[in-house]
């Protein structure tokens, strides 16, 4: 089974490819996948040929062949939610955000694990993915999910520690009291209880030493909510 954006760009391969007779460069592949750099395309490539459905063609420029296609349609598209800077997520720099992983097995699903989420003050929004993590089949259903490394102690009274790990269903959309991943003014990531008061809407902590952030209802926009904690002793 092929992610999301492997499939993506395996047809659109085998697209320039029955067009113009000659695979797209690198750059035409980043553009068209919306991807920030080439090394994600090398990575996603390198992934297509060890599953058998590409083939690198030695001493030729832009030389690639499709070997087969997987069943289905055009590629799907995903969401693309940003997370934050964390040094794990600078340092390993994996799959993009938009890249949802495949199931492993009858009863895991490897979803994206992206960088840091600060459960104390929130730092600078980042759309690189670190790794992926294994999460039981039964949290995930449908519906689109991540996870998320916790960092910093501000939720502790919600039983969420630092270094947890956070499975986020995707939605733009909370019910009071929801803790959730918030954006705020399109920069800053963080992972809060949420408290509509009137028009404003509170970022509530869960540890006395931190203060809750009151925003107006255009600064903070909702990248997911909490499903469950995973925690390695």
């Amino acid at each position: 089974m092929l992610t999301k954006k492997q499939h993506e760009l395996l047809f659109y391969i085998h697209r320039r490819l029955q067009a113009d007779g000659v695979s797209p460069s690198f750059e035409e592949m980043k553009e068209a996948l919306k991807l920030r750099s080439k090394s994600g395309i090398h990575r996603l490539i390198t992934a297509l040929e060890e599953r058998g459905f590409l083939r690198r063609l030695a001493h030729r420029a832009r030389a690639l062949e499709v070997i087969k296609l997987p069943p289905g349609g055009a590629p799907v598209t995903g969401f693309t939610p940003s997370v934050i800077r964390g040094s794990k997520a600078e340092a390993l720099g994996a799959r993009r955000a938009d890249e949802t992983a495949p199931a492993t097995g009858q009863g895991t699903v490897a979803l994206p694990l992206y960088g840091k989420i600060a459960a104390g003050t929130p730092i600078e929004a980042l759309r690189d993915p670190a790794e992926s993590f294994e999460v039981p089949a039964s949290l995930v259903g449908a519906d689109e999910h991540y996870a998320l490394r916790v960092d910093g102690d501000s939720m502790i009274d919600a039983g969420i520690l630092d270094g947890d790990v956070a499975l986020l269903r995707r939605c733009d959309t909370a019910e009071n009291g929801d803790i959730v991943v918030a954006l705020i003014d399109e920069q800053e990531a963080t992972l809060k209880r949420l408290r509509r008061k009137g028009a404003s809407v509170a970022l509530e902590p869960a540890n006395a030493r931190y203060e809750t952030r009151i925003f107006g209802p255009d600064r903070v926009r909702i990248q997911g909510r909490l499903v469950a904690l995973f925690r390695a002793y």
